[in-house]
């Protein structure tokens, strides 16, 4: 029982994450559901009633509730994950990579996953962090309504679906995080 619970705390490899998603999908496609994340905010939205003054939340969202409980498995798995199973913690990052990190003043991340230089209250509370965060977060929920979809509708159950708006979705958020990645967050983090 103690190894099952050490290979648990351990990060799942794909030959046995891969396959789960794809049950998971082929359920979902087999029951006339799609999966996607963003489509919970308008189900929260057109539960508190914002339908009445919004056509776009005017919708029976109930049918949609297991979408919303979807979401709270999310965030209830992640707690229970980060609570009892974390294993250990440490990033394992190339040697090129702690170098270009170093290069922006970001220290290799130790007991964390991500760097507190970027993600932490202190870091909010600059010009820059509240430029990423907002901007950030703008253009992310500009794009998921323009596109019909977040990236996870997209390139996990769009594409299950064999559905071409969703490879060319999927295909622009790739490349669009390959160039502000390359040619824009250079920009920002330079010292």
């Amino acid at each position: 029982m103690h190894a099952l619970i050490e290979w648990i705390k351990q990060p799942w490899p794909w030959y046995v994450a891969g396959p789960l998603i794809a049950v998971i999908m082929a359920l979902l496609i087999l029951s006339g559901k799609s999966l996607g994340i963003s489509s919970n905010l308008r189900n929260m939205c057109a539960a508190v009633g914002m339908g009445k003054g919004l056509k776009y939340f005017d919708f029976d969202w109930k049918a949609e509730v297991w979408n919303l409980v979807f979401a709270l498995g999310l965030i209830g798995g992640g707690f229970l994950a980060s609570t009892f199973l974390m294993g250990d913690t440490s990033v394992q990052l190339s040697e090129t990579t702690l170098q270009e990190l170093s290069s922006y003043g970001i220290a290799a991340p130790e007991n964390s996953l991500v760097p507190p230089e970027l993600f932490s209250w202190t870091a909010l509370g600059t010009p820059l962090g509240l430029l990423m965060l907002v901007g950030g977060g703008f253009l992310i929920g500009f794009g998921t309504r323009y596109g019909s979809g977040c990236t996870s509708g997209h390139a996990i159950s769009g594409l299950s679906n064999l559905q071409l708006p969703s490879l060319i979705a999927t295909m622009a958020f790739f490349g669009g995080g390959l160039l502000i990645t390359n040619f824009v967050l250079p920009y920002l983090l330079a010292p």
